[in-house]
């Protein structure tokens, strides 16, 4: 079979599959992060990225593949969450910036799109690194370019491009050292080479009739805000409301007394899928989350007990949401023009919105309590998206903004952000939520926005950042050899302690941070932990140098039990 020319049908199908693809294998290659951390999400990033990029392409009202692809970019760049999506959305924006006037794609057309790709996506890397998806996308698209110089096949040239992203993965250990020694490939690599495989399958009819996936990317932060069902016009009457119940669950997978079946995704999705709509259903090892619509949520309760213990349930009665609506509405339209002023008034935003993620009630206190006007929920466990940070931006009707990432996997969508945002915007690059929070001393209210930057980002270097999280593999790394379950604790993107105890391990990891110069040690502690336990790491702490002063704080933050910073 010979293919000339790709149609605005096969674009969509390739797009579809390719999200499909990741999502079913989001997992896998979550599983190949090299740190054996509960928040290695890579394949988590790159699938919620492409699904936003894949309801934009399905969106767009065109034939023009040209035109699709664009969507595509636009829809990865506003959904892209940690640097994976990020690169993925800039290949993926080279190649539509090349292809934009296209109605139809020949070999040729795709192999240049793809060529496209890679360098937009080198571009966008401060300091590119071999072995990484840089080079499976360059790779792959240096064999679609020679490919077309001898074929006007597409088949041929997606064929090229894959089998040579595919090889090009397969070395990804030789050319990143700390690949080799944990055994793994290129995690981002992986995300991609699925992607073309998809690409490929999907021309060469490899795969069945995919149905539409669209998981909206803004349902995604801690497993969908109830208060999106809020956004409902007060006219709509509650009782045309099918599925009245809004159900979240979040299950453990494989703990707890009532266990009866393994986990398998379609099955426990299958399931839910006939109890309502608006389904979402995210998982890794360890955890499976739910949102569904229903009429039955003990059903969907029970369901996700016999796979795991309940770490929340949560069910909000829509219709009741709904009454409350329309009474506010009409309490709202019965103020006057001068009462609607003079209330606005009262909600003045700051000229300065400084916006940071974290994951945590407690850490998002302690942001705004340093100054913080808005805090973006995420970081450890679910990074936001491109499209979140630019709401938070916008949103803020502040003059100019500063955002403080706080995890480096989430720069790239940052800085995408801050180009794309209504208002000027610069990023504090802090690694870590202590980096975030020195870097809030630096803040000047009445300094321009660049000198505010450079002032909060001179501050980054004076705090060293510890987090005490637990493994979820037998690895062995950083001259450790590391065992599932154990903690470990992680000193500036170093491991340096590994034990058993939790307490033991916050202490050691302390001691590692601690210096001649050392002076404040605070301590902040996550969900997975107690006061109790925080109470007697400080008072250990305190024991190893009385001129230490420690603080500890309620931060609510997931995966990590501490958080740690000495000054």
């Amino acid at each position: 079979m010979k293919v000339t020319e790709i149609t605005n049908l096969e674009f969509g199908k390739m797009v579809q599959a390719a999200s499909q693809k990741l999502n079913q294998n989001a997992d896998f290659i979550n599983s190949l992060n090299v740190f054996p951390v509960p928040d290695g999400d890579t394949g988590t990033n790159m699938s919620l990225s492409l699904q936003s990029g894949a309801k934009y392409e399905r969106d767009a009202d065109t034939t023009a593949v040209g035109a699709l692809a664009t969507a595509l970019a636009k829809g990865l760049l506003m959904g892209a969450r940690g640097n994976s999506g990020v690169i993925l959305s800039q290949i993926f924006r080279g190649f539509s910036r090349k292809l934009a006037d296209k109605q139809t794609l020949t070999a040729q057309d795709l192999a240049d799109g793809f060529a496209a790709g890679a360098e937009t996506a080198y571009k966008a890397v401060m300091k590119p690194t071999e072995g990484t998806i840089l080079t499976v996308v360059r790779e792959g698209a240096q064999a679609g370019l020679n490919a077309a110089k001898d074929s006007d096949d597409v088949l041929a040239v997606m064929d090229a491009v894959y089998t040579a992203a595919k090889e090009a993965l397969a070395t990804t250990p030789d050319l990143l050292p700390v690949l080799k020694q944990v055994g793994v490939v290129d995690s981002g690599g992986q995300g991609l080479t699925f992607v073309l495989e998809a690409f490929d399958d999907s021309l060469n009819g490899r795969v069945a009739e995919t149905q539409d996936y669209q998981p909206d990317d803004a349902e995604m932060d801690e497993m969908i805000d109830a208060t999106h069902h809020q956004s409902v016009q007060g006219k709509l009457d509650p009782n045309s409301i099918k599925y009245g119940y809004c159900t979240e669950i979040m299950v453990r997978i494989g703990r707890g007394k009532q266990v009866d079946h393994k986990f398998d995704y379609d099955t426990f999705y299958n399931y839910l899928a006939d109890l309502g709509d608006s389904l979402l259903v995210v998982n890794d090892d360890e955890i499976v989350k739910v949102h569904v619509h229903t009429e039955h949520p003990g059903k969907v309760i029970a369901w996700g007990q016999e796979f795991g213990d309940l770490a929340k349930v949560k069910v909000d009665n829509m219709r009741m949401q709904q009454e409350t609506i329309i009474e506010h509405d009409e309490e709202e339209n019965a103020e006057t023009p001068v009462e609607k002023a003079e209330a606005k008034a009262q909600q003045q935003p700051a000229d300065t919105a400084i916006i940071a993620i974290a994951a945590g009630d407690g850490l998002a206190t302690l942001f705004k309590s340093l100054g913080v006007t808005h805090v973006v929920n995420g970081g450890q466990t679910m990074n936001p998206s491109t499209q979140d940070i630019v709401d938070a931006i916008n949103d803020s009707q502040a003059k100019r903004a500063i955002v403080l990432p706080n995890n480096k996997n989430i720069f790239l969508a940052a800085e995408q952000a801050a180009e794309v945002a209504d208002i000027p915007t610069v990023i504090v690059h802090a690694k870590t939520v202590s980096q975030g929070m020195t870097a809030m001393l630096g803040y000047n209210p009445d300094a321009k926005l660049e000198e505010n930057q450079e002032a909060m980002e001179d501050n980054l270097d004076t705090v060293k950042s510890g987090q005490v999280t637990h493994a979820i593999r037998d690895t062995q790394l950083d001259g450790f050899d590391i065992k599932e379950g154990n903690y470990m604790g992680i000193v500036d993107g170093t491991i340096k302690v590994t034990d058993a105890d939790l307490l033991q391990t916050a202490v050691a990891t302390v001691k590692a941070m601690l210096d001649d110069d050392s002076e404040i040690v605070t301590i902040i502690y996550g969900a997975d932990t107690t006061a109790e336990v925080a109470d007697q790491l400080q008072q250990q702490v305190a024991a190893l140098d009385a001129d230490l002063e420690t603080e500890v704080h309620e931060g609510d933050q997931p995966v990590y039990p501490f958080l740690i910073s000495v000054e």
